[in-house]
């Protein structure tokens, strides 16, 4: 999102659920934004059409638009191989999961240990079924995110973007940071949402805002999925991140490990957008390939700009 953007409560506002334990209602005022200062940073993945991640790219290798038109300025472009993580683990604890509940429990823990390094990355654990329920809070101890995956039962009805909202929102916007780092959620379930109070739209615009990456894996028994897969993969799509759809139980593990290897193969740059302005429009991200042919870019698909009337008078 916006480097002075900042969430917004008043002081008497009431932390309200769509059930007890919940997120709070979406909230059309939560960022605010000061005009003199908008800066907008992005993370996207450049790859073959192998597949092969590319990482070696300079600026002038790249054409941002953003709202269709060119940045005002580039104020740093790197080549993140190991940029901090704050990492968001969602798993799918409603019952239509269950029967792969074990595995994929410890396909996460393994995760966790491949992936997590203690005193530059962090990670929390989320389990929802009706309500998110965090388990484990934001830490950089495995030991400690283990037991939060292993505490997870699975529950009943499937609030998936009630989670992600939440996650997106009270845990990753609000975790300080000392400097750019790399946020993203691993969501593990079969895609079907059945009790959210948000809708799936408004879910990934607060990831956007947020700049959280998405990456889905599918808990579905088979690889058509139905709906469900394409929910996942909508929400991916549009975050930057990538759904995996795993067609047996075991290959769970391989897109852990997948998403461990695009973690670390991926660029930053932050810029600041042209012609500006609170309106609280959506503003579409654009990134293009100009010196070679045939490159794959994946980024998050855009932003929507603070409105008007929440700009500070300053």
């Amino acid at each position: 999102m916006l480097a002075s953007a900042q969430t917004k409560q008043s002081p008497n506002e009431a932390a309200k659920s769509p059930s007890s334990g919940a997120p709070a209602q979406p909230d059309e005022s939560i960022f605010t934004v000061r005009k003199m200062v908008s800066e907008v940073h992005l993370v996207f993945t450049v790859t073959d059409k192998h597949g092969h991640y590319i990482k070696d790219l300079k600026k002038n290798d790249f054409k941002i638009l953003d709202d269709h038109k060119p940045p005002e300025e580039i104020l740093s472009f790197n080549n993140e191989t190991d940029l901090p993580l704050q990492v968001g683990l969602l798993i799918d604890a409603s019952e239509s999961v269950s029967s792969r509940f074990k595995f994929e429990q410890e396909a996460a823990i393994e995760f966790l240990k491949q992936t997590i390094r203690r005193t530059s990355d962090e990670a929390f654990v989320i389990g929802f079924d009706l309500a998110p329920k965090v388990t484990q809070d934001f830490t950089d101890d495995i030991e400690k995110l283990s037991v939060g995956i292993r505490t997870l039962q699975p529950g009943s009805l499937t609030a998936l973007y009630d989670a992600l909202y939440y996650a997106c929102r009270e845990k990753l916007l609000k975790e300080p940071q000392a400097g750019p780092v790399r946020r993203v959620v691993i969501l593990l379930s079969d895609g079907d949402d059945n009790a959210s109070s948000v809708t799936r739209e408004k879910a990934i615009e607060m990831a956007q805002g947020a700049e959280v990456s998405v990456y889905t894996i599918s808990t579905n028994a088979t690889r058509s999925g139905g709906r469900g897969n394409k929910t996942l993969e909508r929400i991916a799509e549009a975050t930057g991140g990538r759904s995996y759809v795993p067609s047996q139980i075991t290959e769970v593990a391989n897109a852990f490990a997948a998403i461990q290897e695009e973690l670390r193969s991926q660029y930053a740059v932050s810029y600041k957008p042209a012609a500006f302005t609170p309106d609280g429009h959506y503003r579409a991200i654009e990134v293009q390939a100009q010196n070679q042919k045939g490159l794959r870019i994946r980024s998050r698909k855009g932003y929507r700009s603070p409105a008007e009337y929440d700009a500070p008078n300053h």
